[in-house]
């Protein structure tokens, strides 16, 4: 007899995570011991200092506040509509409640019991993931070392190589051909024509028992070793080497190397004995590496045409597309997609300097700025670029601009052509403005720091962040150092570089609600680059020019950087990357689903789960922003 209140409820929490996670069928029996609690308004479900419950709650119908206990008055800390989870304290400690429940209208609620999720977080990792999650974001002391539910999934940094994707999973053909050990060898081979495959397995109770290929082929029929009426098991190599579908493209490469093959079966857990669910050929790895980006970069470095990298570009976009899917770390994306930027507008320069009608007078170096110098652009934006040439006497001055302007121009009209647009703002070493000597570009520094202004102030938030793409080494270095000792004599900058960073406070509004845009072509839409990755973005920058820390130009290193050299600050940093590599994926995958910048997004395209992982990542903000305030003393000038 079917439950109907039970399928009535999964008809609804299967909406919802963790339970969209969860097998229906197993679902069903969770629902099964579901209690529905109804609530008047005003009604406490539990109370702050009480004992946890044996269940959690999930809101059907109505609302729920969470309120906290100050001074005898109960403070409203936030509101629970449909679907949202609450009273996790039991699944994962077992210390009292923190906050109150309490219905704010009539609702109804659902009771789940704690033990059977466990029972079932145990075995399903996105289940658990998502509770740790859940509980984590509302910690009084989320950067607690002896949390045992990190908030946020680890996303290391790491440099670019191709042995790094040799160890991700390997992709072989599913549903390969086959045929049973009765099936004579033309049987088999007029298969292997029509299916236009190298290989055929023999099956048993579909188990390898054995595998034929061309080559087989060729050597014992062709020679006439044996006739094509003949059983397959006559030609076949047996046993067949087999491997787990979890297993890696290098594993795969030494299993093919030790036994001298080309095949690999994949099955079901790894044996001969097991169901096949697949096969790898040598072929197939020869593919895989030809999406590398090692092998875009020769690619890369080998065109003698700007349309070559036109299409070069688009591969990247693809790797890109191929690594968020495989669920690679954000971190090893952007170094990929950077050092092909880079070797990209290498190129690019390389093509400008060849139509030029002289060699460079002097020597002179390419910066990229803003995100591309912070190695972070991932999407394809518009141009931040600049020139610096070496020191030359007045007389020469204009004339030697004039030839770097022509080689700029050349350049950034190549990079447009590739897809980089050109810079609104004409923040381009295009522009004469941003065209200058060694010198100049010294006191055009020193002129922003010692004469704050919301103009300069901007400007350096965008040349601060630049990286060497090509030329003199020791250029660059004079920039830095210039910078640092501009600074240094002039200390006050850093507190309006401060006061700058506290521009765009923490996303959230009252009640943990996403501060959106009022008005303009983005109403109603959450601007993830100024209200969450921006804040972090300043808040890193200002920290490593307090330290006269010089060479940190990205944010995932300059907040490692000040975490070696605050321990005491560590967990804050430490959780400041992972909440700016989160945010960082969520815009690159916002920006390909919409086929824009994925700088705004629709809040209310989001899942629960989507919500609750943005929301998490704003705490870190908060804090970071709340440290800038007190060390850089900017109460008195907010």
């Amino acid at each position: 007899m079917k439950n109907t209140i039970a399928e009535r409820i999964l008809d609804f929490i299967k909406n919802f995570p963790p339970f969209d996670s969860i097998e229906k069928e197993e679902l069903l029996e969770v629902c099964k011991k579901i209690e529905v609690i109804y609530l008047e308004k005003g009604k406490v479900l539990f109370s702050q200092n009480q004992q946890p419950h044996k269940h959690f709650y999930l809101v059907k119908e109505g609302a729920v506040g969470l309120y906290s206990l100050f001074e005898e008055e109960q403070i409203l800390i936030d509101i629970c509509d449909e679907g949202d989870l609450f009273g996790l304290r039991p699944m994962i400690q077992k210390d009292s409640y923190r906050l109150s429940a309490k219905a704010k209208e009539e609702s109804i609620v659902y009771a789940i019991p704690v033990d059977q999720l466990k029972e079932i977080g145990a075995n399903n990792k996105r289940v658990s993931q998502y509770i740790l999650s859940s509980f984590s974001s509302n910690l009084k002391t989320p950067y607690a070392t002896n949390t045992e539910g990190e908030l946020f999934a680890h996303d290391k940094p790491s440099i670019l190589t191709d042995s790094y994707f040799e160890y991700q999973k390997i992709n072989y053909s599913k549903n390969p051909i086959h045929c049973d050990k009765n099936t004579s060898i033309q049987e088999a081979a007029t298969e292997m024509s029509r299916a236009n495959v190298g290989s055929i397995l023999v099956a048993e109770n579909n188990k390898p028992i054995g595998i034929v290929t061309d080559k087989d082929l060729r050597r014992k029929v062709a020679t006439a070793k044996h006739t094509v009426g003949e059983s397959i098991t006559k030609i076949m190599t047996a046993p067949v080497i087999t491997a787990s579908k979890d297993i890696s493209t290098t594993e795969v490469q030494i299993m093919m190397m030790k036994h001298k093959i080309k095949h690999v079966c994949i099955t079901q857990d790894g044996s001969d004995q097991s169901q096949i669910l697949g096969i790898v050929s040598e072929h197939d790895i020869v593919v895989s590496h030809a999406n590398t980006p090692s092998v875009l970069i020769k690619e890369i470095n080998r065109t003698t045409r700007v349309s070559n990298l036109v299409v070069n570009r688009k591969k990247a976009t693809q790797l890109i597309k191929n690594y968020l899917n495989k669920g690679i770390p954000i971190a090893i994306i952007a170094n990929i997609i950077s050092e092909i930027n880079e070797v990209i507008t290498q190129k690019a320069i390389a093509f400008s300097l060849e139509k030029m009608p002289a060699e460079p007078p002097v020597s002179f170096a390419w910066l990229a700025l803003g995100s591309q110098g912070r190695k972070e652009q991932l999407l394809l934006t518009d141009q931040d670029n600049a020139l610096v040439f070496d020191t030359v006497n007045k007389l020469d001055l204009e004339k030697t601009r004039s030839y770097f302007i022509e080689l700029a121009t050349s350049v950034t009209r190549i990079l447009n052509q590739i897809g980089y647009e050109y810079c609104p703002a004409d923040m381009m070493a295009s522009n004469p403005k941003y065209c200058l000597s060694i010198s100049e570009w010294n006191r055009q520094f020193d002129s922003w720091i010692r004469n704050p202004s919301e103009k300069t102030i901007m400007l350096c938030t965008i040349f601060f962040d630049y990286n060497r793409v090509y030329g003199d080494k020791k250029l660059v270095s004079q920039i830095s150092k210039g910078i640092f000792k501009s600074i240094q004599s002039f200390e006050i900058f850093l507190n309006y570089l401060g006061r700058n960073a506290l521009l765009n406070p923490p996303p959230m509004g009252f009640f943990r609600q996403f501060i959106v845009e009022q008005d303009g072509e983005h109403k109603d839409r959450f601007d993830i680059k100024r209200r969450a990755l921006l804040p972090i973005i300043d808040a890193a920058r200002l920290l490593v020019l307090s330290e006269n820390v010089e060479g940190k130009n990205n944010t995932i290193a300059r907040l490692e950087k000040m975490a070696q050299l605050e321990p005491q600050n560590s967990d804050l940093y430490l959780s400041c990357i992972d909440s700016f590599k989160i945010l960082l994926k969520f815009r690159t995958k916002e920006g390909f689903k919409n086929s824009d910048s994925g700088r705004y997004v629709n809040i209310n395209d989001l899942t629960k789960s989507e919500k609750l992982q943005l929301k998490s990542c704003f705490k870190p903000i908060k804090d970071i922003q709340e440290l800038i305030q007190i060390r850089f003393n900017l109460a008195q000038m907010m």
